[in-house]
């Protein structure tokens, strides 16, 4: 796109790895001076280079660890470079221990993630999620989660992410993953924290997915029935006030919803000849016991479910345990596109508004092919200058308003 009266931007930019020759273009481009689009162009340049300027950074602290362990008893080369880093850079105690510690999870056991900070590729917030969530593993396991996430991790939110990971620890050792599963439900508990507010949290701990996901669809379900122009409450503050009704005893005022659990199954899984995970809409992966055995435990619940070919991960079949004739359009586009179909955005479908990609004004047409799960919020920005379009495998091309490009999938993280 060209845009009279700013100055061009050095060729290539866009695809230029960082380093000092990157560094330096950045130095001389006054990003006030240059087009729209080419801001966006400017501001990923600059992200690369803050993903190795952090790269580089953390491989200096781990380093300040082995300075201390030449110096000193190796067990307390780790706890006194703490101390240095927090001194030297202003750090609190716990972000020095949690820097360091990351610092040292990329060098010993995940490389190829610091490699890719370094490349520019993935930035130090993905780096986390991927280190924290292959912590639990062996080394081996890690470093083959790593190999079938990194390529793809720069192209994913940090949620995305998060999921995915989730998925292919449980995929590496489905065994493992049933036994930490139930490790943890065992320590299922409710703590009640102050804060500093003179408010309370109240935290469930370790509970089963499917049924914290069915309470607090049956939550959004009242608050939603509650909320009103005449309610000055938000719909947070409206679902807080419920919480605390219905554990106090008190009669909420309104008639019980049927619980709804939303789940895709892979189809091996189904039939017990795999131990692949399902996706747990508004939550994320479960193990494979989970998935198969939630539907004998919620026995009033409205089930909506999607069969999914192994290999591809394409919808086979979609339905709902109770007909709905009327809404079957709504159902077959909710359990295609599982989540907001905007880039990034995880959202459940069954929460979103249903797009019509040529608007119903222009003469679109209401055909689940012309439909799309969006979540209210992107709903809104979509019809602000953006446009999307399917394409062949089931994913979504997106066109912003400045004109780039990005692509977005149904399919599970």
């Amino acid at each position: 796109m060209f845009y009279q009266g700013y100055y061009p931007i050095p060729p290539g930019l866009d695809s230029m790895k960082p380093g000092i020759e990157l560094a330096a273009l950045l130095g001389g481009i006054d990003v006030d001076r240059v087009s729209p689009d080419d801001r966006i162009i400017v501001l990923r340049a600059h992200d690369r280079m803050a993903s190795y300027y952090q790269a580089h950074r953390l491989r200096a602290m781990a380093s300040v660890v082995d300075a201390m362990a030449e110096t000193e008893d190796p067990q307390f080369a780790e706890p006194d470079a703490a101390a240095e880093i927090g001194a030297a850079l202003r750090l609190t105690r716990r972000a020095a221990d949690a820097d360091l510690e990351l610092s040292l999870l990329l060098r010993n056991r995940v490389p190829r993630v610091w490699q890719a900070m370094v490349a520019g590729t993935i930035d130090v917030r993905r780096a986390r999620v991927i280190a924290d969530g292959t912590l639990h593993l062996s080394v081996g396991a890690a470093r083959e989660i790593v190999e079938r996430v990194i390529d793809h991790a720069g192209n994913l939110t940090t949620g995305q992410l998060r999921a995915r990971v989730q998925r292919l620890c449980i995929e590496v050792d489905p065994d493992a993953a049933q036994h930490r599963y139930e490790r943890a439900v065992k320590d299922r508990r409710l703590v009640l924290e102050p804060t500093d507010q003179g408010t309370a949290n109240v935290h469930g701990l370790d509970l089963p997915p499917h049924q914290s996901a069915s309470v607090m669809r049956r939550l959004n379900r009242l608050a939603q029935r509650l909320n009103s122009k005449d309610d000055p409450r938000t719909m947070d503050q409206i679902r807080a006030d419920l919480f605390l009704s219905m554990l106090g005893g008190e009669d909420v005022g309104t008639p019980r919803a049927k619980a709804v659990v939303d789940i895709q199954i892979p189809f091996d899984t189904l039939i017990g000849a795999s131990d692949d995970p399902g996706e747990l809409n508004g939550y994320g992966p479960v193990v494979a016991d989970i998935a198969r055995q939630v539907a004998e435990e919620q026995h009033d619940a409205e089930w909506r479910y999607s069969i999914t070919d192994s290999e591809s991960g394409q919808m086979i079949t979609s339905g709902t345990t109770r007909r709905r004739p009327n809404a079957k359009e709504r159902r077959h586009v909710q359990a295609r596109d599982r989540t907001c179909m905007f880039p990034g955005c995880r959202m459940p479908a069954t929460n979103c508004d249903l797009d019509h990609r040529i608007p119903w004004a222009q003469g679109g047409a209401t055909r689940t092919c012309d439909l799309a799960a969006l979540c209210r919020h992107h709903h809104v920005v979509r019809h602000r200058g953006w446009g999307y379009r399917r394409i062949l495998d089931g994913d979504y091309l997106w066109t912003s308003k400045l004109g780039h490009n990005y692509t977005t999938s149904g399919r599970p993280p």
